[in-house]
């Protein structure tokens, strides 16, 4: 098992629990408990958990759906799901297109899929997209930041001067994720950034959700949209039929990442 794998079953075991046992995640994760506490040690050091005697706890409180945790523990979660999602999602970008990427842990995995030498103007919030920009950097690649107030736990930046920013753009297509989907409505966490990214959906020709299926059994603390301003929604094969079935009475397209 990799180390972000066992680093996202980790905050999967700590959001169902509240609590991690070394011993415990050394059989679970089947990894040496040296091997444990390394992992522990770099999450804490990301701000992610606070280690104890002999074991973890998230850094505040248990924290339930509608809570955003940090950036850093949210690009970890579902990280192959979330690989598998930006990869399809990439096939829907074209020659010449103006992208929005908002900034969710999911759209950083999108960039690397982007062909180099295919002309793309991105244009983002997120502090922590840029930094993955510079790994990924072509000449072909235009990448736009919108100002703002720093957010520092997001590692994003919001408020009016980032609408008055994204007044000057219309993007061909946004990409963006959310906290939670049910039938009728697209929840978000953060009650900060949310204007803008409803601001975006507006200016967009095209808006592609991206979301694992984690995010089918969760709701945010705040509205993010219905499903009129969506034109297509990208997840793993492990969301059932079942829970995107209300989607055959939308003009959303649904696409399944393998």
């Amino acid at each position: 098992m990799y180390k972000i794998e066992r680093k996202s079953e980790i905050i999967s075991i700590l959001e169902q629990s509240g609590k991690a046992d070394v011993g415990e995640l050394s059989v679970l994760l089947n990894a040496s408990r040296e091997t444990i506490r390394r992992d522990l040690q770099e999450m804490e050091d990301s701000g992610i958990l606070k280690r104890t005697h002999g074991g973890a706890v998230f850094a505040r409180n248990h924290p339930d759906a509608s809570i955003e945790l940090p950036v850093a523990a949210r690009e970890i979660q579902h990280s192959a799901e979330k690989d598998a999602i930006c990869r399809k999602a990439a096939s829907l970008i074209r020659e010449g297109d103006s992208i929005f990427l908002d900034n969710s842990s999911t759209c950083l995995y999108l960039l690397k899929y982007i062909p180099p030498k295919m002309n793309v103007t991105v244009i983002t919030n997120s502090v922590k997209l840029l930094s993955e920009s510079a790994i990924h950097a072509s000449p072909s690649h235009l990448i736009i930041c919108l100002g703002g107030i720093f957010h520092a736990s997001n590692h994003s930046l919001y408020g009016n001067t980032a609408l008055k920013n994204a007044a000057d753009f219309y993007p061909s297509r946004a990409f963006m994720s959310c906290s939670g989907i049910r039938p009728g409505n697209v929840t978000d966490a953060s009650i900060l950034e949310v204007d803008l990214k409803r601001f975006m959906i507006e200016r967009s020709q095209e808006v592609v959700l991206l979301a694992d299926h984690s995010k089918f059994t969760r709701s945010g603390q705040v509205f993010l949209s219905d499903f009129s301003g969506i034109d297509a929604l990208v997840t793993d094969d492990k969301t059932t039929k079942e829970q995107t079935e209300f989607l055959s009475g939308t003009d959303v397209r649904l696409l399944i990442a393998e």
